[in-house]
């Protein structure tokens, strides 16, 4: 068995941070069944440009392989009835919406214990659900300026800058998925579940690490650096060679007297300005000016040839494309495949979690309301009438009881409920 394969999430998830934490546990095995609100068209990440096509495209495929979906209101008697029979026979809720919004969902672990003591209910949000903050959305972007992130990114001259990838939401998701996880082990010890009061905030504040520590004990002033230097670790940092940019970091002594050996100026090694980390710290300006010499002089490659085998931790600055062709991307199986109606054989990256030595296969992301049968008549066991009748209730929205054939038209995504589906 996978690791997760006897563990079933019912998910109340859209866009990224949410579904990038689930995936992880889909791909471990979870049974994740992706709630989707047939009022705004299901998840919005379906919809996300440039690679979009009717409800499918390859931002949702990223963050949803391996689970299920089912379009269900929640604001209907009948389907809130749907979604209690399902948290009665699953392991957790998991959601990322509005700090108020799990209250106003009534999906708490207060308000679903009494369908099922062991049910963990696993909510990341922008802001927590407490704290004068949490009535309000939270965004990456957002958060990384409210955390201090951006105060520490870009060069000095440079303004703020958001780091090139969303961390925020993924650390989030991350972060979530360790707490639904520490949620079921304790459920599953004690027969009693509760809450995971998860947010991208406390997420943001606690990567902060070390320079907060420095700040809070010692008055530390972060700052921004020239070349993505280290902020205390001389030389660590990005070196532009002759044709490109390639990183050194020396964060052991032994690698600092490898790199002087190896470019061929052992002279800084006996500089009394160089001898310790505090020292080249402190003469920092003096010793990049002249490692910025050196380096200049030769492409990357050279150096790389010479570092490498030197043992001085280096390497090349890549693009996406220079990273993804990597000889050990492809050796550690980091790249996955998936077969998609529309978009073909769906190549993406896998997730790095990884426990024993049998390989994770991988399923496409579920087309909307694709797991009706499998999961109204399969798992919960209802019968034709009874599916009719909450069908004419308005559990599942206005979608037939199967998906819509992929190639043939969809509804348009609509507009979201402002409460019920605020993002975060």
């Amino acid at each position: 068995m996978k690791p997760l394969e006897d563990v079933r999430i019912i998910s109340l998830e859209q866009y990224g941070a949410g579904p990038f934490g689930s995936v992880h546990l889909a791909d471990l095995g979870a049974e994740v069944i992706k709630i989707e609100d047939p009022r705004a068209g299901g998840d919005v990440g379906r919809y996300v440009p440039p690679y979009a096509a009717g409800e499918d495209s390859l931002f949702f495929e990223t963050f949803n392989r391996n689970k299920k979906s089912l379009s269900l209101d929640l604001s209907t008697p009948a389907g809130r009835a749907v979604f209690e029979d399902l948290v009665a026979t699953s392991d957790a809720v998991y959601s990322n919406l509005r700090g108020d919004v799990p209250a106003k969902m009534r999906i708490r672990y207060a308000d679903l214990a009494h369908l099922n003591p062991a049910i963990v209910c696993c909510s990341l949000t922008g802001f927590g659900m407490t704290g004068p903050r949490a009535a309000e959305p939270g965004y990456d972007y957002v958060l990384q300026g409210l955390a201090g992130w951006m105060s520490l990114t870009g060069d000095p001259d440079g303004p703020p800058t958001k780091t090139g990838l969303s961390l925020v939401d993924f650390s989030g998701g991350f972060v979530a998925a360790i707490s639904l996880l520490s949620g079921l082990h304790a459920a599953r010890r004690d027969g009693i579940g509760g809450d995971c009061d998860v947010s991208l905030y406390d997420t943001a504040v606690s990567l902060l690490t070390y320079p907060a520590t420095w700040h809070l004990n010692a008055g530390y002033e972060p700052v921004r650096t020239r070349n993505s230097a280290h902020p205390s670790l001389v030389p660590f940092q990005a070196f532009r060679a002759s044709d490109g940019w390639f990183v050194v970091g020396c964060a052991k002594e032994k690698f600092w007297q490898r790199l002087v050996t190896v470019i061929g100026r052992p002279d800084l090694a006996d500089d009394p300005r160089y001898a310790t980390f505090a020292d080249r710290g402190r003469h920092a300006d003096p010793l990049l000016a002249e490692l910025d010499a050196v380096f200049s002089a030769r492409p990357v490659a050279y150096w790389l040839g010479l570092l490498g085998p030197a043992g001085v931790p280096s390497g090349p600055i890549n693009d996406v494309a220079q990273a993804m062709a990597e000889p050990h991307t492809r050796a550690r199986g980091l790249l996955v495949e998936t077969e998609h109606p529309h978009f073909g054989t769906v190549t993406q990256v896998a997730s790095p979690v990884r426990f024993g030595d049998e390989p994770p296969t991988y399923r496409r992301a579920p087309l909307r309301n694709e797991h009706f049968t499998e999961v109204v008549s399969g798992l919960l066991g209802y019968d034709p009438k009874r599916i009719a009748g909450l069908a004419a209730a308005g559990a599942f929205g206005d979608l037939p009881p199967e998906p819509v054939p992929p190639g043939a038209d969809r509804p348009g995504p609509g507009e979201q409920p402002a409460a019920e589906a605020a993002t975060r």
